[in-house]
């Protein structure tokens, strides 16, 4: 792990399109502004995660579940 030190107003480059900017510090809250293409997907790890987390249960649906969900997407259409 790479750790840098930056102050108000500073920023790091992580390739050459996605800018991270430190906006403000207080106590032990930081402020970072991020710069990236829409295509690059940035999330709070918590959120990431907890999606990570739904995408392992939808994929472990049983096939009684998926029989289901089949069925509810043909009425629907």
């Amino acid at each position: 792990m790479l750790v840098l030190a930056r102050r108000t107003g500073e920023s790091i480059v992580i390739g050459n399109d996605i800018e991270v900017l430190v906006i403000e510090v207080k106590g032990e809250h930081v402020k970072l502004g991020i710069s990236a293409p829409k295509s690059v997907p940035v999330n709070r790890k918590e959120v990431y995660l907890a999606v990570q987390q739904e995408n392992q249960a939808a994929a472990a649906a049983s096939p009684e579940q998926l029989a289901r969900i089949k069925e509810t997407l043909k009425h629907h259409r």
